[in-house]
């Protein structure tokens, strides 16, 4: 019967031992599988999250790629664009040079203008009593020099007021632009309460828009009409903004910043430069003063230059002499921006 009970519990004993190994056989199987899958998933989520990483960056990089060749682009644009405006500024046709100059003269009525100043010096020569033959000389700078040298004047006057009140408009712009009002709105604010000529430039720009220009190319132009480096910042700052995107209030901030800048710069230039000015001033001023001085003391000697052939030779000779030297000292004493 001990015998009996001692086969019977070998006996389980193996049936037991058989039924754990087959069950941890299908078992660890069945774990190995899994864990090779779980492997072999985590494999691909890897590898996607790596190729959509990658496919991620790539876009990211022909993104910013594909907007550096915008910019570029508009870049490359804007700079042929300024070469033809730089032309026109430095040798403008006649007309553009009275719009420059804010002067509502036709062509045809400015030269009716240079030809009676002409008519006018020809007849105070004869007034004065100079040599005939000096007569077309006269009627040439008449018709010729003095009409052109006072558009020039006019021009550089409305420049220096445009540059006075540019700055303070973007900084109108810019708070318009903060609190919320587009760009358009701000320039037309700009167009209504400003001080001319500002006024009249950026309501130009609402003008070119109502006809369908856009307002970065209507910016460009601003400064075919206003011939000065700051107007051309103007329009490539808005060209620049709206081809690229980007923050257009801090950029015309910046611009403004700039724009005092050069301002108090110029200023500093000018104070430096004030005492080779007065130098010039001086020596330009010398012979004239001399000249007065020795007539009021013995008119007879001086008269010589005005009587004689010879003297009024001396005189021509001297005059151009004393023009080419005062040219060079107003080019070695004039910094421009």
């Amino acid at each position: 019967m001990f015998g009996l009970d001692l086969e019977q519990l070998a006996f389980v004993l193996l049936a037991t031992i058989a039924v754990a190994a087959l069950a941890y056989f299908f078992v660890f199987d069945s774990i190995e599988q899994q864990k090779k899958s779980d492997d072999r998933l985590k494999s691909v989520k890897l590898a996607a999250t790596d190729g959509l990483t990658k496919s991620t960056a790539r876009d990211k990089q022909a993104e910013a790629t594909r907007r550096r060749k915008s910019v570029q682009d508009t870049l490359n644009d804007i700079d042929q664009r300024q070469k033809l405006r730089d032309k026109n500024i430095k040798s403008p046709p006649l007309k553009m040079l009275l719009q420059q100059a804010g002067m509502k003269v036709t062509v045809k009525r400015f030269y009716i203008y240079s030809g009676v100043v002409g008519l006018v010096l020809v007849l105070l020569r004869t007034f004065f009593g100079a040599p005939l033959y000096l007569a077309p000389g006269f009627f040439l700078i008449g018709a010729l020099g003095l009409p052109r040298a006072f558009v020039y004047f006019r021009r550089r006057r409305r420049v220096a007021a445009f540059l006075h009140e540019f700055p303070n408009s973007i900084d109108v712009i810019v708070r318009a632009i903060r609190s919320g009002l587009p760009l358009n709105d701000g320039i037309r604010l700009i167009a209504q309460e400003a001080q001319e000529p500002v006024r009249t430039e950026f309501r130009r720009i609402v003008d070119m828009q109502q006809v369908g220009v856009s307002i970065p190319e209507a910016a460009m132009r601003m400064s075919e009409y206003m011939p000065c480096p700051e107007a051309s910042f103007f329009g490539i700052v808005i060209q620049i903004q709206s081809q690229a995107g980007g923050n257009l209030s801090e950029a015309l901030g910046n611009l403004s910043r700039v724009l005092r800048d050069r301002k108090k710069m110029k200023a500093k230039v000018q104070a430096l430069s004030m005492e080779a000015k007065a130098s010039a001033y001086i020596i330009g001023a010398l012979p004239f003063v001399v000249a007065g001085l020795v007539y009021l003391s013995s008119p007879q000697y001086i008269m010589v230059l005005f009587t004689t052939d010879m003297g009024k030779m001396i005189m021509v000779c001297s005059g151009i002499w004393m023009s080419i030297g005062i040219a060079v000292m107003r080019k070695m004493i004039n910094f421009k921006f």
